[in-house]
Order: C-alpha cells, then structure tokens, then sequence
C-alpha cells in the first residue's frame, strides 16, 4: 500500500517545471524563540559518571555552533537546554518504587527542608558544557513536588486529577522552586530565563497495578495550577527573579483548545487567558506563552494539520499569545511504510525517522505557528525512539536494566540529531519567520515543506526545505530584494550526509535532494 494512501491524501504532482519559492521580507510572522531539548535523567549519569572525553564530544554534539575547515558544522547549536528539578525519586532508591533508577531524579532540598547544592552533579556538569558553548536560554522544568511534600510520600501520584502535594504545602512547593532557581543562578552562573511548574498534568501519574510507577509526575486541576502560578510570580517578584514562567506543558495540544474530557484540567488557553477568575496575563514574571506536548497528534497526516490549524485558530483570539511546542519524542504507530518497527520502539539513527519528526517540526512552525520547538530527551539509552544521540555498550540497541551504561558505554548520533540542527543551528532566537505563500498545507506534507526566517541584524535569509518525497525537486527563489551574489548554501541532511555543507547553488536555480532536509542560507542586500 502507497504511503499517499495510507494517509488518506492524495498524491502530490511531479512537475517537469521549476518550481518558485516567492518570499517578501516583509511577510513576516512569529519571532522564534529558540530550539531545545531536555538533560531529562539520562545526562543526570553521562555528566557525573562517563568519561569525559565522550562527555565533551556528546556536549559538542549537542551545543557547539563551530564550523570545521571544511565549513561543516560540529553540533546542532541548540539554543535552549532543559534543566530538570527532580523530586528526590533517586535518594530513596527502589523503596521510591520507580522501577528504572535513569528515570528517578534527585532533590536540592533534603527531607528536613535544607539544601544541598551539590545534588545533580550529571546534570549541572552539562548545564556548564551547555552555557560554555554558547547556548542562549535555559528552562527549568518540574514534574513533581519533593517527596517530603506529598500526599503519599513518593514523586508519583495517589490520586487522578488532583496534584499530589499535602494540604497547605502549595506554598513550600513555591519556595523550593525560587530558592532553587535563585541558588542555581548564583551558584553556577546561569541564568535561568524560563520556568515551567507544571508537566502533562492531564495524566495521572499514578503506580501501575503492581504498586511500581514509570516515573515522577503529578496530575493538576486548572484551578490547582493557577494557584500555584500566583504563589510563584509573587515569591519570585519579592526576589527580584527575572525568570519568567511559561505555562502549559499540555499532555496534547487539543486540551489547550478543547473540553476534552470534564475534568477541568483542559480548555487552557480560554481558562489562563479568557476567564477573569484564572486569567494569568497580568502576573509579574510571566511570559505570554502557552506550551503544549505534539504527542497523539501528529498521525495519520490529516488530523496532524487539522490539530495545528485548530491550535493556531484559537491562538489568534488571544492578543500577542505565543506557542510553544515543548516535548515531543515517537509515541505514535504510524506503520512500518512510515517508520522503522512502525512505533516509538526500537531505535532508528536513519533518514525514515528522521523525516518523520522533520515533517512534525515544519507543521508546528508553519501551521501551529510555534515560536520554539523542543525536543523530549537529548540523550537515551533505551531501545526506543525518543533521543537526539543513543547511547549502547556496544552489543546490542540499548537496554533499561541495572547498570547498562551507567559509567560508560558508547554514544551514536543519529539522522534525527541532525535533521533537528537543520532547524537549531540556523534558526536562532529572535530571527523572524517569514511568509512563505501558496503552499497547500495537507500535500506539501508528503512532498516538499518550506519556511524561511531572516535575521534583521545580519541581513542573514535562512530557508529550511522538507523534501518528504522520492524524488529530487527544483526551484528557483523569487525574493523582495536582492540576494547577495543571487547565491544561497546550502546544509544537507540526507541518507548520506550530516548537516553537511554543499557548494553554492544559484538561487534563480537549485534542487532539493530527494528524502532530505536541506537549510540554505543567503545574505539580503
């Protein structure tokens, strides 16, 4: 079965002719805020445990923006780098019942409420590998209150809709958060300039039948994370913070739209900045943004565009909200025409997936109009579908159990890696995006996806090409104003190549690899 019927879509043309990618630099759009990923459990082990010659290489991976002498890039330069507060899983050991030690996190804050600024020693040596390469922003993120501060004494949940904290403890839950942001600034001379409280609470979070839970998480009410918000801008306007929350992180983008479900943990963007009891718009460090989660999303290709539209459509009703897309790795089961395994299991470093996300990534931008896009998880060690870089001990495709990995192993980019830096290197924060007209939506996705994006600054053109397709495609570039040499370069991510940089092409003339994602780069006079 053709993957144009499996996706209920119709087969896109195949022109004989060049096509034109008409560009007025003064269409412009969304600023962009930047492209991240999160140090989520894993670097919590790389950082304090792996050598560090494979520490810096991953890191180099990952942050630098240098280019070799050949004019390839070294990393992906990502701009934004998650920086996650654990609940203290990790210093109760398996008494936390969280069966997988890489998915428990430790705590600054000790049981009898003092600090202990030395906790998360893996992840605070790649926060410095990431800010000593030049990474612009950084986010904290929490999933969890401390373990001191629940209901049931563990960073998963006991209860459904309710966050799991103790009666009256929502304030301490605040107070941990700025003193910890406030500390960490100080202590390792970075600036935090985002905070998000609260993850997917949508989802339950609880233990499985066997008593024995994934990970940490709490659910949250609509009400219950208003509360929390307030109590955080207060604390951290009285510290003088400028960091900023961003609110959301919605398990999927329908419940920032939509009432999915009654449980007054969805409709988010009307309940934060529609309805005057909870309108978050006018707290002190907050930034205008909802965030939300592509997950259950994005399949079959119809309903990925219909989602986004809807999300923009409800988006545009709100003076000067931003969206962010903030967490995204394969949960979906497309099938096997569309991705090696057909799921989020198995790994895949190739091109396959790497297309698959790609596509995810230009719909969340050019449709949802998403102002950043990040990442789950920079590094896994799991047989699975949800790292920019795998990491193995040689033998097999990763593993979850005992130590696999913990003090060494070997690391592996990954198509997807690269496919990602076509958008991060390149598109940096507070670079413009620009119209791009006469692109259908719904067939563009199964053969050539183009935004492009102009730093004001430099006079710097940037177009980042989809080419879904199997077959190769011209163009030529009809822009507002002169090219500089009318020539363009461009960066290839493709079957054999990695973010790799090609000779000049003429922009009254060039082709788009097949199966590629391809970033040109010009300069406007």
């Amino acid at each position: 079965m053709s993957c144009s019927s499996e996706v209920g879509l119709e087969a896109p043309p195949i022109p004989s002719d060049v096509r034109e990618i008409k560009i007025d630099l003064n269409q412009e759009l969304q600023t962009m805020d930047g492209f991240g990923a999160s140090d989520a459990w894993r670097c919590q082990m790389v950082g304090k445990n792996w050598p560090i010659e494979k520490r810096n290489a991953i890191a180099d991976l990952l942050f630098s923006k240098e280019i070799d002498a050949s004019g390839n890039p070294k990393g992906i330069g990502l701009s934004i780098w998650r920086f996650y507060l654990g609940a203290g899983s990790a210093e109760q050991g398996s008494n936390s019942n969280i069966t997988d030690e890489w998915r428990r996190g430790e705590c600054f804050q000790k049981p009898d409420g003092t600090y202990d600024w030395t906790k998360q020693t893996g992840q605070r040596w790649f926060l410095q590998a990431a800010k000593s390469r030049g990474v612009e922003k950084f986010l904290a993120f929490t999933v969890s209150p401390p373990v001191q501060m629940t209901l049931n004494g563990k960073a998963f949940s006991s209860q459904k809709e309710n966050m799991n904290i103790k009666t009256g403890m929502l304030p301490n839950y605040a107070d941990f958060l700025v003193e910890t942001i406030d500390n960490l600034q100080r202590n390792e001379g970075v600036t935090f300039d985002y905070l998000s409280p609260i993850n997917e609470p949508q989802w339950d979070w609880m233990a499985g039948s066997n008593g024995q839970a994934s990970q940490e998480g709490t659910p949250a009410t609509n009400q219950e994370i208003f509360d929390f918000t307030k109590l955080l801008s207060d604390r951290m306007k009285s510290k003088s913070l400028k960091t900023e929350i961003v609110l959301g992180e919605a398990a999927i983008i329908n419940y920032l739209y939509d009432d999915v479900n009654g449980e007054n943990r969805d409709d988010q963007i009307n309940v934060f900045f529609g309805a005057p009891s909870t309108n978050i718009s006018q707290l002190a460090n907050l930034k205008k943004v909802i965030t939300g989660h592509s997950y259950f999303s994005v399949w079959p290709v119809n309903d990925q565009v219909s989602y986004r539209e809807r999300l923009n459509s409800r988006i545009k009703q709100v003076g000067s909200l931003k969206y962010w897309q903030t967490e995204y790795c394969i949960l979906e089961q497309p099938g096997t025409a569309e991705i090696p395994g057909g799921s989020g299991n198995q790994r895949d470093l190739g091109m396959k997936t790497a297309l698959f996300v790609a596509r995810i990534i230009h719909n969340d931008i050019a449709v949802a109009n998403a102002s950043s896009w990040q990442w789950w998880t920079a590094l896994t060690r799991a047989d699975f579908k949800d790292g920019l870089i795998y990491l193995d001990d040689g033998s097999n495709n990763g593993s979850t159990i005992g130590d696999y990995c913990k003090n060494d192993g070997f690391y592996h980019d990954s198509k997807l890696l690269w496919a990602f830096g076509n958008y991060s290197l390149f598109v940096r924060p507070g670079m413009i995006r620009l119209q791009v007209p006469n692109q259908n939506v719904t067939l563009a996705s199964t053969d050539v996806m183009l935004t492009a994006y102009k730093d004001l600054a430099k006079k710097k053109l940037v177009i980042v090409a989809v080419n879904f397709s199997d077959s190769a495609r011209s163009y030529k570039l009809n822009l507002s104003i002169s090219l500089k040499n009318n020539e363009l370069t461009p960066y290839v991510t493709s079957e054999d190549s990695n973010l790799k940089r090609g000779a000049n092409v003429n922009s009254s003339k060039f082709e788009i690899p097949a199966r590629s994602i391809v970033t040109y780069v010009g300069e406007y006079n």
